[in-house]
């Protein structure tokens, strides 16, 4: 399920690939250090810090005293979607896929925030 919606933020959204693994990551596990961020993804700190910083200027992620965080993903992938539209001069219009990764990633979001799934 992940894997398609790396594949839509990559897409649609024109994320870079580990720009929308690192999204998927804290969007289903919580807020991050930088660190943390490297060592989940596997990759140098310093990409990592640039990784974040680069979606917190997509407006995907938010900074928080030294740590990352997602705000909610129904309101992000689209917001990211109208960003990409309008530095691409593409016309904005509702995107079926773009609202999708808010409604798959909402339930692992809440869950990862609050220890329990509405949709268990």
């Amino acid at each position: 399920m992940l894997e398609h919606i790396e594949r839509d933020l990559i897409s649609e959204i024109h994320l870079e690939p580990i720009q929308a693994k690192v999204y998927l990551l804290i969007n289903t596990r919580g807020m991050m250090s930088v660190s943390e961020i490297a060592e989940n993804v596997g990759i140098e700190m310093a990409e990592a810090q640039k990784t974040a910083a680069d979606l917190v200027e997509k407006g995907a992620l938010i900074d928080i005293s030294e740590k990352f965080e997602a705000m909610h993903p129904r309101f992000t992938a689209v917001n990211m979607y109208r960003r990409m539209c309008e530095q691409k001069n593409i016309k904005f219009k509702q995107n079926k896929t773009v609202d999708n990764i808010g409604v798959v990633l909402e339930p692992l979001y809440d869950d990862a925030r609050t220890g329990s799934s509405k949709s268990g």
